[in-house]
C-alpha cells in the first residue's frame, strides 16, 4: 500500500480507537459490532468489543 494510503488508514484507525461508533460505519445491520472504515485507498472491516474495548481488524483492502 503507497505511504499516503497507509498514512489515512492509519489516523483512520486511531480515530477508531478513541470513539469506534462516529469514527466508523456499520457494516450491514447495525448491530455496533461490525464496522467498517471507507478512506478514499482503503476499506477495512472492524470487530468492535465494548465490553473489553478492543478492536479488531478483520479485512484491510487496498483499492488503489
Amino acid at each position: 500500500m503507497p505511504a499516503a494510503a497507509s498514512e489515512a488508514l492509519t489516523v483512520a484507525l486511531t480515530d477508531a480507537c478513541h470513539d469506534p461508533i462516529s469514527a466508523t460505519e456499520p457494516y450491514g445491520e447495525d448491530d455496533g459490532v461490525m464496522r467498517m472504515i471507507v478512506t478514499e485507498h482503503s476499506f477495512a472491516v472492524l470487530l468492535v468489543g465494548q465490553a473489553l474495548k478492543t478492536i479488531t481488524v478483520l479485512q484491510i483492502n487496498y483499492l488503489g
